[in-house]
């Protein structure tokens, strides 16, 4: 598959959302992935409910793997770490999120293979980082969420109980900056000749993505929490007579923009709302304000105001509604392939795209160990040998000849 990554080789030891996940955006962008999985596969696998019969795909596996090779292995067996060590040889990058000292207790750590390949570019996703006191914690989204300030963010109002964002957005985010930071990686190995060892903690991903304007009152050394907290008000979700829609108010011309469409020239009058400081120190008055008008018309009738008067604004879809949505039906975001043993399944195009080297979804998720033969074969494997490890449990073959 074309992509600013073609020839370059990925090896995916990771599970569950955060390293596959990254590795998959590499795979967009054109990079072959060889997944390496447990005999029993990713435990995502079957994440909640099963899409097909077999139970080997559920709909986040498919959406965090698509485009990769499978060879399913033991690691922990003797042949299976030669296996992965014959593979890290041809391998340009590692990515691995076991707990911290699983891979040196393997033979896999970074110090020794990046003495031994010094191109190799190796890269460790952990959950609050190696060090201190919570490093040996097992950790998932909401142990992150909870420590970095995003369920305080989403405090009820009145009641102040923190909550959860209800997706995995620390799993998602560290991703995000893991991909980005082996695309940097390759770009300095082109010029040094060397790797490096890329070291991404969720927890340092998390609060790096809060800080600009969830951490404001804590910016400051010594002026902390100085005025009110710009979170502790209503959000941007505004009932209409039909439905919901959000809309945006910072600069003054927007103000005066929402003004006019609500066509009453009092509301412009109100000098607490008639500076950019003053909005925001009356923000809670302002927004209430705000739904005070916009519950009296119907959601087509704000955008088609809001819009004229040039007021950032967007219905607030459903989850049901976005693929039949005008904006991502024009821009051809939502994909549709066959996931063998699934059927049709629906995939967001890669998000970032390139003009000269496109990027693209390069398939459908693997079967558990779909492509373990061929790949023990490319390593030098015959067939009697891959039999053997195959009857031995080293080795999981599936999904040949269908």
């Amino acid at each position: 598959m074309p992509g600013p990554l073609l020839g370059v080789r990925v090896l995916d030891l990771t599970s569950v959302v955060s390293g596959p996940f990254a590795t998959m955006f590499l795979a967009d962008q054109g990079a072959e992935v060889i997944k390496i999985e447990p005999l029993g596969g990713d435990i995502t696998r079957r994440s909640r409910a099963a899409i097909d019969k077999a139970g080997q795909f559920s709909a986040l596996f498919i959406s965090s793997n698509r485009g990769k090779r499978s060879i399913s292995l033991d690691i922990k067996s003797e042949a299976g770490a030669r296996i992965v060590k014959k593979l890290i040889a041809q391998s340009d990058v590692l990515v691995q999120n076991f707990r911290p000292g699983t891979m040196e207790r393997l033979g896999l750590g970074a110090n020794e293979l990046r003495a031994q390949y010094p191109r190799l570019i190796y890269v460790s996703i952990s959950g609050v980082g190696e060090t201190g006191p919570y490093a040996k914690k097992r950790v998932y989204d909401p142990i992150v969420q909870g420590l970095s300030g995003f369920a305080d963010i989403q405090s009820q109002a009145g009641t102040n109980r923190p909550q959860m964002i209800r997706t995995i957005v620390a799993d998602k985010t560290t991703a995000v900056l893991t991909a980005q930071a082996v695309s940097s990686a390759l770009y300095a190995r082109e010029k040094t000749g060397r790797g490096d060892h890329i070291r991404v903690a969720m927890l340092d991903a998390m609060l790096s993505f809060l800080w600009p304007e969830g951490m404001m009152q804590h910016t400051v050394v010594g002026a902390e929490a100085s005025s009110p907290d710009p979170n502790d008000r209503p959000d941007l979700i505004f009932k209409t007579a039909d439905g919901y829609i959000t809309a945006g108010t910072i600069s003054d011309s927007e103000w005066q923009g929402f003004c006019r469409a609500t066509d009453d020239p009092e509301l412009v009058k109100d000098e607490r709302f008639a500076t950019p400081a003053g909005r925001s120190v009356n923000a809670t008055a302002r927004i209430n304000k705000m739904q005070e008008y916009i519950a009296t018309r119907t959601t087509a009738e704000w955008l088609a105001r809001l819009d004229a008067a040039d007021v950032p604004c967007a219905p607030v879809l459903r989850r049901s509604e976005i693929v039949a949505n005008e904006q991502v039906v024009a821009r051809g975001i939502i994909q549709e392939l066959e996931q063998p043993s699934v059927g049709r399944v629906r995939q967001p195009k890669p998000a970032a795209r390139f003009e000269e080297r496109p990027a693209a979804i390069g398939g459908p998720a693997p079967r558990i160990g779909e492509h373990s033969r061929e790949i023990l074969r490319d390593l030098g494997f015959d067939d009697a040998a891959i039999t053997e490890m195959t009857l031995s449990k080293v080795v999981r073959i599936e999904g040949e000849g269908r």
